[in-house]
């Protein structure tokens, strides 16, 4: 299958609504395990220019239901974006998304405001329910059931990423829509309840379930007891201490090493000073999912074969880098910059441009640079990883 018709067969997939069931056996039947696909040539990439790598993510409609809203970026919106998808997502207090499951995606969130409730259940029957609040993380491994909704009197608002560019946050296994198709005397004979029981029961998928402020401390499930999951899915990543704090900027950084059960998402905040830049540098491992939470920044890209753009995302806007490619991100506004940044592997790698060249002797540097030897002695001896505005 070629990476055109492969992006066919997906976007196919996606629009019969089946959430990319269909396409996971296609993939799993032709393609190693694991996220990448990066031995299939992807068409967008391969052409003389390079393509659009921003998306204006809050700039678009998505499904409304009053005050609450979910908005993605998905390889039907945004083209280059094969290997991640995401969501930006406000519930309205009461409002709860309802319970559900994702076919072919783990879930990654960031809660950028107010407070809400997850709940989930593991294969073994096992659940856990968590309240979270901004600098929150959650994870949902593949298929696993859950729901999310808000708490108290003020909305919430997250962002939400998944492991699978093709995956559609429209297109999940929603429990209104799965009951709601299954006849009522099967349903009867499941649960043991009289068919008359169903009659008033949602006919399609309701998405947003408006209902009660739920209470501020988590009740007992319907089964009259807990039975906790043996991993935490919530990690307080804003309330760690930066993993790395430099002259100009800042990294919060959650991997899989801390947050054992996210094996398939590593995110990060970077917050950058004005006039201050995350240095040129590749990911070896993983594509690279960008959204501006405060702040204008600059990102450029190189692609080879001299491709080279540059983007200019503000806040709202996502920026998409394809695992392996060089780039940068720069501080251009007045204020600080703040971007969530997600790669769809558990294990955070990266190669900076300065810690390359420090790494190499000077007189090989010296032959690739027309015999510079001036400038090579002055290359940095160090890795730099985020440089000021004075440089």
């Amino acid at each position: 299958m070629s990476g055109a018709s492969r992006r066919d067969f997906f976007k196919a997939a996606m629009a019969a609504g089946v959430g990319g069931a269909v396409a996971t056996q296609a993939s799993a039947a032709e393609y190693p395990s694991g996220p990448f696909w990066n031995n299939v040539p992807e068409p967008d990439l391969a052409n003389k220019e390079l393509p659009r790598f921003k998306f204006e993510l809050e700039q678009t409609t998505g499904r409304v239901d009053g005050g609450s809203f979910g908005k993605e970026a998905t390889v039907e919106q945004f083209p280059i974006s094969t290997g991640i998808a995401g969501v930006s997502m406000k519930l309205e207090p009461g409002v709860a998304r309802e319970l559900h499951w994702h076919a072919t995606a783990a879930e990654w969130a960031f809660v950028m405001d107010g407070r809400c409730r997850t709940t989930v259940i593991n294969p073994n029957g096992q659940s856990a329910t968590d309240d979270f609040e901004p600098g929150d993380v959650w994870y949902f491994p593949r298929g696993h059931g859950h729901s999310i909704q808000c708490l108290g009197d003020e909305p919430c608002h997250f962002i939400l990423i998944f492991d699978n560019g093709y995956f559609s946050e429209f297109g999940t296994f929603s429990i209104t829509d799965w009951l709601g198709h299954t006849p009522k005397n099967l349903l009867a004979k499941n649960l043991g309840m009289p068919e008359s029981a169903f009659d008033n029961f949602p006919k399609s998928e309701a998405y947003f379930v408006n209902g009660v402020i739920p209470p501020e401390q988590p009740t007992l499930p319907h089964q009259g007891e807990f039975n906790p999951t043996p991993e935490a899915h919530k990690y307080s990543l804003l309330k760690q201490e930066p993993k790395v704090t430099r002259k100009g900027g800042r990294i919060w950084r959650v991997s899989q090493n801390e947050f054992p059960i996210a094996t398939t998402i590593t995110g990060l905040v970077l917050e950058l000073d004005p006039g201050a830049l995350r240095e040129l540098h590749w990911h070896p491992n993983a594509d690279e999912w960008q959204y501006v939470m405060e702040g204008s920044i600059s990102v450029t890209m190189f692609g080879a074969k001299g491709r080279y753009a540059i983007e200019t995302l503000s806040k709202g806007d996502v920026g998409y880098i394809p695992q392996g490619y060089g780039h940068s991100i720069e501080n251009t506004g007045t204020e600080k910059a703040r971007i969530l940044i997600a790669f769809n592997t558990g294990e955070y790698q990266a190669i900076d441009l300065s810690e390359w060249l420090a790494s190499n002797p000077d007189y090989l540097l010296t032959a690739h640079f027309n015999q510079q030897s001036r400038a090579v002695r002055q290359f940095p001896k160090r890795d730099v990883f985020i440089a000021t505005k004075e440089g």
